[in-house]
């Protein structure tokens, strides 16, 4: 285990950028405090949709896929970047935003990829995406339905017999998606502790398969009627990822790299499986320890993450593959639909808040502007690519935070202010 100094090693917080002031072409292509919800991303799903931004913001009704929305503000480049400089605010090693749209692009960094190296990030430097994996795999599963393979409407169950209990009440695919399935929270004797950064560390190659981890969602009674209310779940996503492989006979991962990476070219994208490293030019990730110290956590098995969080990507790469969904490449349009539509307005979300789930995506408003997208964590890494349905603004940002608290969400409330304000 590796071990540096909070007080001689941070990076100094100056900011390498580039900005065109125009959209090039973008390529198209046809086509609670249980441990998994803490590791499940919870906290990093809501960073978008808290503090600062309104309630109504969830409940406004889809644009059709044909409006847009008006014209976006002007880039406020002096806002991004001292988003992206303030690396202690919260505590951070690095950060980059990307954004693009019809208003220019911008791309900046602060901060290094390496502390023991000194290196600074760059655009190929690939990072964990945490729960942006979600997106992957519901596209997947939209696909599937799209060819007439999985029924949206049809329980679960009925693709994955025997996986979840008997007694629990059918649970449809789209539930899973859209995160009202109402499945107890994890519990079990074979659930590691997990409370300090230290004992993190601990569990770094721990192991975990699929059924192990809905085995940990199968005791006790369910926590609402499916369909009834909404609450941020990784596990719904484990079983998506379960019918996914079920249904076609291949590892979710291959569907994910035959339907998306390859024809898109996202050659930087990649599902880890029990690899614990991340291979090729990356960034770094740290945790700061009771002693105040930081340990570097980059290499850490993603398995206890499968089909929710696992995977690995760079900035450029989810630009592409947000800019291919939305343009309609990936989904045929009325399928595409539902990853925009909301639940009824009578589901909220378990702390009463409006729902703010689709299928695969979340959305949010801040400074007048409606965004969608998904937010990702792990240990060291935060993450988020969001746009406009109408892509005149899109970002893709990760930043590396070295304490996994509240504290995230002022970086992540700062970003979306700066891509989102007036400039």
């Amino acid at each position: 285990m590796t071990f540096f100094s909070t007080h001689s090693a941070l990076p100094a917080s100056s900011v390498t950028e580039s900005f065109a002031s125009s959209e090039p072409a973008v390529p198209r292509h046809v086509l609670a405090p249980s441990r998994r919800a803490l590791l499940g991303g919870v906290l990093a799903g809501a960073l978008l949709v808290t503090g600062a931004l309104p309630a109504h913001a969830a409940v406004a009704a889809p644009a059709p896929a044909h409006a847009g929305q008006e014209k976006v503000p002007k880039l406020d480049i002096q806002a991004l970047r001292a988003a992206v400089a303030k690396l202690d605010d919260p505590q951070a090693t690095a950060a980059q935003i990307r954004v693009s749209g019809a208003s220019g692009r911008w791309y900046g960094t602060s901060g290094v990829a390496d502390l023991r190296t000194g290196r600074k990030v760059s655009a190929i430097d690939k990072f964990r995406i945490g729960s942006i994996t979600k997106v992957f795999v519901a596209t997947v599963v939209l696909q599937l339905s799209a060819q007439g393979k999985v029924d949206l409407n049809a329980p679960v169950q009925h693709y994955l017999p025997g996986v979840l209990p008997a007694e629990y009440p059918p649970i449809t695919v789209g539930q899973l998606l859209n995160h009202t399935s109402g499945l107890p929270d994890e519990s079990g004797p074979d659930l590691p502790d997990v409370s300090t950064p230290e004992k993190v560390l601990q569990h770094r190659y721990d192991q975990w398969t699929p059924q192990r981890l809905v085995a940990a969602v199968s005791h006790g009674p369910m926590k609402f009627a499916p369909g009834t209310r909404q609450e941020y779940r990784g596990i719904n996503y484990v079983l998506a990822a379960l019918l996914i492989e079920k249904v076609t006979g291949q590892s979710y991962g291959t569907e994910i790299s035959k339907r998306i990476l390859r024809p898109l070219g996202l050659h930087s994208t990649s599902l880890p499986g029990n690899d614990p490293r991340i291979h090729g030019p990356h960034v770094h990730g740290y945790l700061a320890l009771a002693d105040g110290t930081l340990s570097d956590a980059t290499v850490y098995n993603q398995s206890e993450a499968w089909g929710e969080g696992e995977m690995i990507s760079t900035s450029q790469d989810l630009e592409r593959f947000m800019t291919a969904l939305f343009s309609g490449d990936l989904l045929p349009r009325a399928t595409l639909d539902k990853m925009f539509t909301l639940p009824p307005r009578d589901v909220r979300m378990v702390d009463g808040s409006p729902a703010r789930y689709g299928m695969g995506l979340q959305t949010a408003t801040m400074n007048g502007m409606t965004l969608w997208g998904k937010t990702g964590e792990r240990y060291g890494y935060n993450s988020g690519m969001f746009s406009t349905r109408d892509q005149q603004r899109r970002v893709v940002y990760s930043f590396n935070p070295t304490h996994r608290d509240q504290t995230q969400m002022r970086m992540t409330l700062r970003i979306a202010d700066a891509v989102t304000r007036n400039g």
